[in-house]
């Protein structure tokens, strides 16, 4: 749901979202200026002002285009169209109706800004809640709303294009990485990094990373880490793109998209079109020569401990790149929550392992979002996640007071706990 920053530079700045982009990052990419806070009162905006603050109608614009082709439009640039309830609920209503509307051919997602696609989700209004009530419905509604949508848009029966330009991270993975068609450019910047505030790789990304290589282990780093993919030839290795598109191709590709004829099969016409405006990225992918190393620490569903102590004997390779790497693996898992990590690891592992199983219940998208909403709900009331976010986004010490403090102290029977059937007074996700 929530996406937090691999660096304090831009968290220090927002003010609203969560985004693991630094300052030097983003300066370099997307060549833009991170407005201050604007007077936000403290410690945390109201859920009345939250409210105010975001239009759905304004935020998620919908269109169909004399061919049938769908477009949404996600217009919320000063926040990097960080998601709320409302324009979750308004983006899946856009869905529903085009679904089962025949003049529709295919749904095209895309954002109004080349900064990013989508940096996750506006948390502040969320938290105050809790704060004020543990009992509040916002986060089952909030979760609910961002569950149910990812489903929509796994098993949608039309196709679904994403034009993931720059950042995409935390919901905005959400949003795409479980569409058909996941086109990213060399602007596209991906993570996810919520172990950082607290809470825990969500959005699915468990069943995205049990299908990396390395029987998941690479997912299984990404997620524990929050380490950022930023490169074409990483982000189609992992499986998070299915085409890279140099962003210079991307009008002429929307424009032949919104001229196009369709056929019975709008998918032969679309892969066709993608063929025509895709390239094969210049680089080869790092995590590929970096997963014998990858698979022997992150796989095989070793405990938080023992990752860390292989990472520090790969820290000691005379291999200047594993060594890089290794110690680059350690400072991002040192930024997280011990609490989230073993979470992380255990979930993860679990979906991995579940791969192929048709009698399990994680073997299956919908399984792993109907897990992942209890433990959602039960981690977002523990003090860890309104500790990180007072850490990094409202005193912005980046000092943040863990409970427990470190991977020895984590009881497994809590994080065990997380899993189990909710309580009989809140009802289960439904998908």
């Amino acid at each position: 749901m929530l996406s937090q920053l691999g660096a304090s530079q831009l968290l220090s700045r927002s003010s609203i979202l969560f985004c693991p982009v630094s300052h030097h990052t983003l300066s370099k990419h997307l060549h833009f200026r991170i407005l201050p806070l604007c007077n936000i009162p403290r410690p945390f905006l109201s859920l009345r002002n939250f409210a105010i603050m975001a239009s759905a109608d304004d935020f998620v614009k919908g269109n169909i285009l004399p061919n049938g082709v769908a477009v949404i439009t996600l217009d919320r640039p000063k926040a990097l169209n960080a998601m709320n309830l409302d324009m979750d609920v308004k983006y899946k209503s856009f869905l529903d109706k085009w679904e089962a509307d025949p003049k529709v051919k295919c749904v095209l997602v895309e954002s109004s800004s080349p900064r990013a696609f989508s940096a996750g989700m506006d948390i502040k209004g969320v938290v105050a809640e809790i704060q004020k009530d543990k009992t509040t419905t916002l986060v089952q509604k909030v979760f609910t709303a961002e569950y149910s949508l990812i489903c929509k848009i796994s098993d949608y029966k039309k196709p679904y294009i994403s034009f993931m330009d720059g950042i995409t991270m935390g919901f905005g993975i959400g949003l795409s990485g479980h569409g058909r068609y996941r086109l990213i450019t060399e602007r596209t910047v991906l993570a996810m990094p919520e172990n950082g505030i607290g809470l825990f790789p969500d959005v699915g990304f468990a069943y995205i990373a049990a299908q990396t290589p390395g029987e998941g282990s690479i997912g299984a780093y990404l997620g524990m880490t929050g380490k950022r993919v930023s490169t074409p030839a990483d982000a189609l290795y992992v499986g998070l793109g299915t085409h890279y598109i140099p962003s210079g191709n991307l009008v002429v590709l929307k424009e032949a998209l919104l001229a196009a004829t369709f056929s019975e099969d709008p998918h032969e016409d679309i892969s066709a079109l993608l063929a025509k405006y895709s390239s094969n990225p210049e680089s080869e992918p790092q995590l590929k020569l970096l997963l014998p190393q990858i698979a022997s620490t992150f796989g095989g569903n070793k405990s938080v401990s023992e990752i860390i102590k292989e990472l520090k004997v790969h820290q000691l390779s005379t291999d200047a790149t594993v060594a890089e790497w290794a110690k680059e693996a350690l400072a991002g898992l040192g930024k997280g929550a011990p609490f989230s990590l073993s979470l992380t690891q255990q979930h993860f592992s679990r979906v991995a392992s579940a791969r192929g199983e048709k009698d399990n219940d994680l073997s299956c998208l919908s399984g792993v979002m109907k897990t992942e909403y209890r433990i959602a709900i039960r981690s977002s009331l523990r003090n860890d996640f309104a500790e990180g976010v007072r850490a990094v986004l409202v005193d912005k010490d980046q000092n943040p007071k863990w409970n427990p403090p470190n991977h020895e102290e984590v009881n497994p029977r809590e994080v065990e706990a997380l899993f189990e059937p909710l309580a009989p007074e809140i009802e289960e996700l439904k998908v």
